[in-house]
């Protein structure tokens, strides 16, 4: 999952996690975010917006020691707000975009615009592809071979509503006991909340998991 940070053409600092995101090119490496509307389903987000003006952003890698503050960067400030101030949350400056990255990311990428790709219905999704123009990777997870230690990443993910916690790897094939033992067994919920819980079943539920006074 991405923590997407921009700027504004005045220098207003912005924050958003982005679950559509992934990687869309090696030579040049590129990536790709989709942002969809605002909470009311019309108006474009101040990311997009600031992508788009710019032309430039920086992906954050999300993982857990940061999930509430990356949670918190989804609600609606007023454009004219410093979100990183807002959340008390430090800056690390970028060497070749303006926008600013997470102090405390373990791996950062600062892009620069390549397209943008409106998708479906006017003003609903914007895919935003961008090419990766700088690299940052905290010194312990960087590997022979340019590889990256990924089982020392608590990388989060989402999943619809809820969030999801990247803490196993494995390779195929695996030992027949052990997927005839994982068959049925339901997730962990890490919230203590019962097994069968979900905020979909809530009054703010959508399959966006978006909820009035979110904006991202």
């Amino acid at each position: 999952m991405a923590w997407v940070s921009t700027a504004s053409r005045d220098g207003v600092a912005n924050l958003a996690p982005i679950s559509f995101f992934t990687a869309v090119g090696r030579k040049p490496p590129m990536v790709s975010v989709t942002v969809g509307p605002r909470s009311g389903g019309v108006t474009i987000k101040d990311t997009l917006v600031n992508i788009r003006d710019t032309g430039e952003f920086v992906t954050n890698l999300a993982t857990l020691p940061q999930v509430h503050s990356m949670h918190s960067s989804a609600y609606e400030f007023d454009s004219a707000v410093d979100e990183f101030e807002a959340l008390g949350l430090e800056k690390e400056p970028s060497e070749v975009v303006r926008a600013p990255r997470v102090k405390g990311a373990p791996i950062s990428f600062e892009c620069v615009v390549d397209r943008i790709i409106p998708v479906g219905e006017v003003g609903v999704d914007h895919v935003v592809w961008g090419e990766v123009v700088r690299f940052h990777i905290r010194d312990d997870l960087y590997m022979e071979r340019g590889r990256i230690d990924i089982a020392a990443l608590p990388a989060i993910g989402r999943l619809a509503a809820e969030y999801t916690l990247v803490d196993n790897v494995f390779t195929t094939p695996l030992d027949e006991a052990l997927l005839a033992a994982r068959n049925d067994r339901r997730m962990e919920r890490l919230d203590a909340r019962p097994a069968n819980w979900s905020p979909m079943d809530g009054p703010n539920g959508s399959p966006s998991g978006a909820t009035a006074g979110l904006r991202r």
